[in-house]
């Protein structure tokens, strides 16, 4: 039986390019919605009179512990997902609900862990990524109130895979579609009319999340899934517990690096630049999400075709599925890059208008920053392919190698050996952006095919 949803998305048998359109728009769609629930409240805070600039930057501090949450929910999820879809794949479906279940509960005890502990210790971490005595108010401020809602997030944000990766594409942008809608209406409800500044963006933002929470478990304990949450499959065990870590643990680095990141951006731009310099990579990294967007959908739309015929055999499905991805997502990465160095300034101003400090800076960083994005579009085409086929391990290969072993260790180099040192920490970020792209494209041409002749 070929795995079908109501709106006829058939992962084996339907063209391809009508199929992955069919998928990936929702998810490109979903993303957008995403990325707004992610920087709408640094636009709106971005735009507060008076203390926009410097409020920019107390939120810019709060984004490891935002990613550090949402790595953790990558690793359950992106990780589970696909060894669910696989299962279905081979008509295997007792161990794809089991694979829900394990999951549901360690979504859950991590939520309880990570709220307890960014409780306890946050005020001390956003001093160690770069707050100081002006932005620690504004931060804290924020930080507190949204670490409140980490459970919703880890529901919302892990669970909506196993509705993507089912194919229900437009089921799974409703989850993000109703916490982003909400988001944007609360947002300056609380933030302007009821002058609660980085707080009220915090509690609107738990409440949207809170909202998209109860989505995703009502499909999920629903009629129209495949999938379903059932008590007798609410079970931790190592069968499948373990594979769905191995196979989550190189999304969860890219999320979880990406907060090393931040941190390294944030430590060495005030170093060399003061809080003014923080604001900006807090709008180089917003920006840098929109280049992402339609290239993690495209990802997304892709997944669950490569994974179902990975798990049904089919070769030479699963090698149109990836060359139709790898065009896409290198075409929209090239477009984009062209539109963002032709005018950095338009950007900008999304973000903040009232400095005209922060809107130089920033305009004159975007440029380095982004010089090497369009060979992101080929990396993350092939690094999501590797995830969708679960190698788990060269996918997390490549997710350190992007990050750590040329990232993190650049944006300090390379202000040693360069004079002007705010251009040579931007410039970091495109140097790694090429670099990865070029390595891991050829890798995955050379091991694509062995992949698939491996007996399975």
């Amino acid at each position: 039986m070929v795995l079908k949803q109501k709106k006829n998305a058939d992962l084996e048998r339907d063209p391809l390019g009508r199929l992955l359109l069919k998928l990936a728009l929702p998810a490109i769609l979903a993303q957008l919605v995403n990325m707004l629930y992610n920087i709408v409240d640094r636009i709106y805070i971005g735009h507060i009179q008076g203390t926009g600039a410097i409020a920019l930057t107390g939120i810019g501090l709060c984004l490891p512990v935002i990613l550090i949450i949402m790595a953790f929910s990558s690793l359950v999820g992106i990780g589970g997902a696909p060894r669910a879809a696989i299962y279905m794949g081979k008509q295997e479906m007792e161990n794809a609900k089991k694979t829900l279940g394990s999951c549901t509960l360690m979504l859950t005890g991590l939520a309880v862990l990570l709220t307890l502990l960014f409780l306890l210790t946050g005020r001390q971490m956003l001093f160690l990524f770069g707050a100081s005595e002006n932005t620690i108010s504004y931060a804290w401020g924020y930080l507190r109130i949204y670490v409140c809602g980490t459970i919703f997030v880890m529901i919302s944000l892990g669970l909506n895979s196993f509705i993507t990766t089912q194919g229900f594409s437009l089921e799974g942008m409703g989850t993000i579609l109703i916490g982003a809608a909400l988001n944007i209406i609360l947002d300056p409800i609380f933030i302007f009319g009821f002058h609660m500044g980085v707080s009220g963006a915090a509690l609107a933002t738990i409440i949207s999340q809170a909202v998209s929470a109860v989505w995703v478990l009502r499909f999920l304990r629903g009629k129209k899934t495949k999938l379903r949450i059932e008590r007798k499959y609410l079970q931790l065990k190592k069968e499948y517990v373990l594979p769905v870590l191995a196979l989550g643990v190189s999304p969860f680095v890219m999320q979880s690096t990406e907060s090393l990141i931040n941190i390294s951006f944030n430590t060495s731009l005030y170093k060399y630049g003061g809080d003014i310099a923080v604001s900006s990579i807090t709008i180089l990294s917003s920006v840098m999400q929109m280049i992402f967007l339609p290239l993690s959908g495209l990802t997304q739309g892709a997944q669950p075709i490569i994974s179902y015929n990975y798990g049904a055999k089919n070769d030479e499905r699963v090698k149109k599925t990836f060359r139709l991805l790898l065009f896409s997502c290198f075409g929209f990465a090239t477009f984009e890059w062209a539109v963002i160095m032709a005018v950095p300034g338009t950007f900008v101003q999304i973000f903040n208008s009232n400095s005209r400090e922060l809107y130089e800076m920033a305009s004159w960083g975007m440029r380095f920053y982004i010089a090497g994005t369009f060979a992101m579009g080929a990396q993350m085409a092939c690094q999501q392919t590797f995830l969708a086929l679960g190698q788990a391990k060269i996918s997390l290969f490549f997710a350190c190698f992007r990050k750590l072993i040329l990232m993190i260790p650049l944006i300090f180099l390379l202000p040693v050996v360069l004079e002007n040192k705010l251009m040579a920490v931007f410039l970091a970020e495109a140097v790694s952006d090429f670099t990865a792209g070029v390595v891991t494209t050829i890798t995955f041409l050379i091991l694509f095919p062995r992949i698939l002749q491996k007996e399975r």
